[in-house]
């Protein structure tokens, strides 16, 4: 298929870079989410040729508020998941920058330690302003990833906000990062990220206020309502930037992916994900197309015919979309 690329058209074959990212090539998975990201003509042929490659990454999501260590935590789990035997993929999403749209990348800088490890793929994705604090490429990415052969796949979100928790519909596990000194009690309950933690973490626990936090939490979780079964939440303790406690956290990843393939909970999590993953391609099917109507004089025509109350916005929009 011949794509658009920096102003000239170039021969993209899909079979081959979805086989040479299956054999480790790093140059290809990162074309292959190039495509994604730019919603490439060979998007379609790109996710038909992966789709029966996924299913077996672990996706863990890290959120919390901006100055917990986010980045810092994901640059030392990288490192115990590695001397773990696995390949790890991290999709880091930076906040856009105003001039260029793009990732500001400060998180892969922070990931340095890791950029010559070729079983480490690291990828900067910009949010673009999207409000959930996840690029609306990072579904279809992970896709990618997990097709390529990744064992784990981390996403880094922007941060946690009240309308900022959608990484628990993204992710197998989700990890939600405290610190203390941040009023992240009060912030964990406002945000309602108690209800999307799989695993609670109390980064920075070297300094004052780190049990407070933790018992805090602990005391929250205790008083949600949960049905008989569930997945009991775990509040850990570690200090990233030294590695402290990341032995405890990714044996509490894999104590949680353990659970969830028993209880049936992993097929329910990932069939929603699917669902809403269609739902957004749908979507943005239908606003690829409203926006050369929006551009047709027949819009102008129908909004002039309902302004001046000879028609209905109903009726309007019908003949819209029946366009």
């Amino acid at each position: 298929m011949n794509v658009q690329t920096g102003g000239r058209r170039r021969e993209v074959s899909v079979p081959d870079l979805v086989s040479r990212a299956r054999a480790g090539q790093q140059a290809a998975v990162a074309r292959l989410i190039s495509l994604v990201e730019q919603a490439s003509p060979a998007l379609s042929e790109v996710m038909a040729a992966v789709a029966p490659l996924t299913g077996h990454a672990h996706v863990v999501g890290l959120t919390g508020s901006p100055g917990v260590g986010k980045s810092t935590t994901t640059n030392a789990l990288v490192g115990e998941l590695r001397q773990r035997g696995l390949r790890v993929a991290v999709l880091a999403v930076d906040p856009s920058s105003p001039f260029s749209g793009g990732a500001l990348l400060g998180d892969r800088v922070r990931m340095a330690d890791h950029a010559q490890d070729p079983d480490v793929f690291i990828r900067s994705m910009a949010s673009r302003g999207h409000l959930g604090g996840l690029s609306w490429a990072a579904p279809q990415a992970i896709r990618v990833l997990d097709a390529a052969g990744f064992d784990v796949v981390l996403v880094e979100t922007v941060g946690v906000g009240q309308s900022e928790v959608e990484i628990a519909g993204l992710a197998d596990t989700t990890i939600v990062l405290l610190a203390p000194g941040m009023g992240d009690g009060i912030q964990a309950a406002k945000a309602g990220i108690l209800e999307i933690g799989d695993l609670y973490a109390v980064n920075k626990a070297d300094r004052d206020g780190a049990d407070v936090v933790r018992r805090e939490i602990r005391t929250m979780l205790s008083m949600a309502a949960r049905p008989e079964g569930a997945w009991k939440r775990p509040v850990l303790k570690l200090v990233a930037r030294s590695g402290d406690g990341m032995a405890a956290l990714v044996d509490a990843l894999d104590q949680h992916r353990a659970w969830l393939d028993s209880s049936g909970d992993l097929v329910r999590r990932r069939t929603a994900r699917a669902r809403r993953e269609v739902e957004a391609v749908a979507m943005e099917s239908l606003r690829s197309r409203w926006a050369r109507v929006g551009e047709a004089d027949m819009l102008e025509e129908l909004s002039l015919a309902v302004a001046q109350g000879r028609l209905d916005s109903h009726t309007a929009a019908q003949r819209l979309l029946a366009e």
